[in-house]
């Protein structure tokens, strides 16, 4: 089992950069691709970015290519999300998550979540 903890959201103005941390406990974590997601109020949760459990393949949304890059450190247990250029379109709150699937941009294929971290961009 893994437990996922996100850290890092925040409130900046639009342009500005937020990086998103994920810690993640367990020794099975290098077993596991990730992803990023996020949720604004009244939609649905949607998929923001992911990277293959050696970190060789990451993909993104088309929203956000360019600006977000995802990473991770195998011997940190820990996933990163650095957001450029922030849009308020950005405002939502982000979601880590671990699927034992192949690497996927559907929710219901991550196995665990963590709690969420809150960002807001001004405009």
């Amino acid at each position: 089992q893994v437990q996922l903890v996100e850290s890092g959201g925040g409130l900046v103005q639009a342009g500005g950069s937020l990086r998103l941390s994920c810690a993640a406990s367990g020794r099975t974590f290098r077993n596991y691709d990730m992803g990023w997601f996020h949720q604004a109020p009244g939609k649905e949760r949607e998929f923001v970015a992911a990277i293959t459990w050696s970190g060789s393949s990451t993909f993104y949304a088309d929203s956000v290519k360019g600006r977000f890059t995802i990473s991770r450190d195998n011997a940190k247990n820990t996933v990163i999300l650095q957001m450029n250029n922030l849009k308020p379109e950005d405002t939502a709150v982000y979601y880590c998550a671990a699927t034992r699937s192949f690497i996927t941009t559907m929710p219901n294929q991550y196995d665990y979540w963590g709690q969420g971290t809150q960002v807001t961009v001004s405009s």
